[in-house]
């Protein structure tokens, strides 16, 4: 593989990494880094389908673009959806969790958390009644990671 699709295989790693996560993650059992009983207890199934969808739909497609594009620069429209889709996935993320977990407490948020993510494993602290969990932290981090490659990819071509 040529020195400059280490790039594009990062990139579709880190998409099928987001896409998967986006699919499975309150659907298969994953021992300490999920609660599938406790967020079926707070959702319920119409609720879980249309929050699935909704960023998947979206990513899968990206995803299988990009993958149709691997070593080529990207149309721009690929380019608009992936920057929408992740730039929005993004501002979800901050919303739902870092804003109510460092600036701003959400006492209804906090509760409903700690319903769903009880027992789960996490690394950093309780704040504002909310501790994001092992497997969503590291899920923010791929798609940060994600979007970080897009700026890198987009100064290359």
């Amino acid at each position: 593989m040529e020195p400059s699709n280490w790039l594009d295989a990062l990139f579709l790693i880190l998409q099928t990494l987001v896409v998967l996560f986006l699919l499975l993650h309150d659907r298969i059992p994953l021992g300490r880094l999920n609660n599938l009983a406790a967020i079926r207890s707070v959702d319920g199934l119409p609720r879980r389908i249309f929050v699935t969808l909704l960023p998947v739909i979206p990513t899968a497609f990206g995803l299988v673009w990009s993958a149709r594009r691997f070593g080529q620069p990207h149309p721009m429209g690929l380019e608009i959806l992936l920057w929408i889709t992740y730039g929005t996935l993004l501002v979800g993320i901050l919303r739902a969790w870092w804003i109510p977990y460092l600036v701003t407490p959400d006492a209804q948020r906090a509760e409903r958390y700690q319903t769903m993510f009880s027992g789960t494993h996490a690394f950093l602290p309780r704040r504002n009644g909310i501790v994001p969990d092992t497997l969503h932290s590291v899920f923010h981090l791929t798609t940060l990671a994600t979007m970080l490659v897009m700026v890198v990819r987009e100064h290359r071509y």
